[in-house]
């Protein structure tokens, strides 16, 4: 099991800590004994965060895209900050801590198998690189999310089989987000549009969005709203809208079930977003004629 920090983790934050007899599995099944994730997760302005390894048994990769931290491995120390990837391999005693004036935020993932060491050279690490600076990109910030979306499935095999793929798609897509690094200031509308649509289950924050973009949020509602007319939180409902009336032309499910899958425990609140995006209520869009 991989050996995390015990950093209380807030409301905002995510550790996900793979259990050692289902990490067996993993460790032995034909489509993850290659390369499989133990831990993974997202600290926001993680303050306070720390940890000494001497006996480190896997590899750990970071992706900081606020604030800083102060590094220190093999007895070499460095400064991590926005934009940094940062690659702890295997064997390599480490310590870090978070910057106490300007905590990081970060993404991180534990991972081990035989082609762990092959993925290192991939990601263009060795003895003397540690840290590559990839600035803050949305393409990288939707593969470490991907790992998450194996959280409430209860340890089952075939989700796990499918993390642990979206892990090997994660390492093996970092030189092309190094390639793209010079135009890492564009805003990256498919990327961010492809975001939503895999969490129409959820209810994104502005906030949310704009980490995927690398952007205060003030700063992401502007520009998005200057390349679509639209604010993103709008968008994103007119999303949801869509794939409410999708349901409900291809299902018998209650609006009330159709709200629920779409991340709204009240239906009734939803039932108004979706007249004023529809121009008419649930029901009589239900009753309406169409071909």
């Amino acid at each position: 099991m991989a050996q995390t920090s015990q950093w209380p983790v807030p409301a905002d934050s995510i550790r996900y800590v793979i259990p050692a007899p289902v990490i067996r599995v993993l460790s032995r099944h034909p489509l993850t004994r290659d390369l499989y994730p133990l831990a993974f997760g997202h600290y926001r302005k993680a303050a306070g965060h720390h940890m000494h390894r001497e006996h480190h048994n896997d590899d750990l990769l970071i992706y900081c895209t606020e604030g800083q931290a102060y590094l220190s491995v093999e007895d070499e120390p460095c400064v991590v900050r926005a934009g940094d990837l940062l690659l702890l391999p295997a064997g390599a005693a480490h310590r870090y801590t978070a910057a106490p004036e300007n905590p990081w935020t970060i993404h991180w993932v534990h991972y081990a198998g035989p082609l762990a060491a092959d993925f290192r050279q991939h990601m263009g690490f060795s003895d003397d690189i540690r840290k590559r600076h990839l600035g803050r990109q949305a393409r990288l910030l939707v593969d470490f999310n991907g790992l998450l979306s194996v959280r409430q499935t209860g340890f089952r095999t075939p989700g796990l089989v499918h993390v642990a793929n979206r892990l090997r798609q994660l390492l093996a897509a970092i030189p092309l987000s190094a390639d793209a690094q010079p135009h890492a200031q564009q805003l990256d509308l498919e990327t961010i549009h492809s975001f939503m649509r895999e969490h129409l289950d959820e209810r994104l924050s502005l906030a949310q969005l704009a980490d995927l973009a690398g952007l205060s949020a003030a700063h992401f509602a502007t520009r998005y709203r200057a390349l679509t007319g639209v604010s993103p939180i709008q968008h994103f409902l007119h999303l949801k809208v869509e794939q409410a009336c999708q349901i409900m032309d291809t299902t018998e499910l209650s609006f009330t079930q159709i709200s629920a899958r779409l991340g709204y425990d009240d239906n009734y609140y939803f039932s108004r977003l979706f007249k004023k995006v529809m121009g008419q209520s649930p029901t009589d869009y239900r009753h309406t004629s169409r071909h």
